[in-house]
């Protein structure tokens, strides 16, 4: 079987939900530096691999695959592990909504903050675009605490799932941006739980926002 090749940063977090996965399931994998002060995605090579020139991209056996939460649902459903998503249609759609809505709205409502103070992007410097992301951001996280308080120790039930390492990865970003932000027990609960998985230890999936 030929070894998963990951291509992408690990200061991704994108790269990082699919490293964590692969150390959830026990997966071997090679990984190569692409992107942002590393090899240039917009090479005709990588582009060949994703003609948007974004990270990760994972070469199996069975070919090129892209997108971070597509990536991690194919090696979940390619190595059976139902624990991390079901086959089920309702628990595993149960499962998806949460990720679908950390690769959309989640994802919308950090982008000016984190750009503008973290990668000090000079698109998202301007002092009204970082409050509007950040007021976005934190009621997007009181989304999640509404679900978390419901007294569940996952974001989609009883169990840990693929969900819970976009949704944590996602939590460990708003934690590590330097912005205000309301205090979110059931969140903070949440994280605390996520971060005692040997694979996030091992994989130190915390140390960058």
């Amino acid at each position: 079987m030929t070894v998963l090749r990951i291509l992408g940063r690990v200061s991704s977090i994108n790269v990082r939900k699919v490293l964590w996965t692969c150390d959830e399931i026990g997966i071997d994998y090679v990984r190569e530096d692409w992107g942002l002060g590393f090899s240039s995605t917009a090479q005709p090579t990588f582009l060949a691999l994703n003609p948007n020139g974004l990270v990760p991209v994972v070469e199996s056996e069975e070919g090129v695959l892209w997108e971070s939460n597509t990536i991690c649902r194919y090696l979940a459903s390619k190595y059976g592990c139902e624990d991390l998503l079901p086959l089920s249609p309702w628990p595993r759609a149960l499962v998806e909504r949460w990720m679908d809505w950390q690769a959309t709205d989640l994802n919308s409502a950090w982008r000016g903050a984190f750009l503008g103070l973290v990668r000090k992007d000079a698109a998202y410097a301007e002092p009204a675009v970082i409050a509007a992301s950040t007021c976005d951001w934190n009621s997007k996280m009181e989304i999640l605490e509404k679900q978390l308080s419901s007294g569940m120790p996952f974001v989609a039930g009883e169990e840990f799932t693929v969900a819970d390492i976009v949704i944590g990865l996602s939590v460990n970003r708003w934690l590590k941006t330097p912005i205000e932000r309301p205090r979110l027990r059931a969140v903070a609960a949440y994280f605390a739980r996520v971060q005692e998985r040997p694979a996030f230890r091992r994989g130190d999936y915390g140390a960058l926002a």
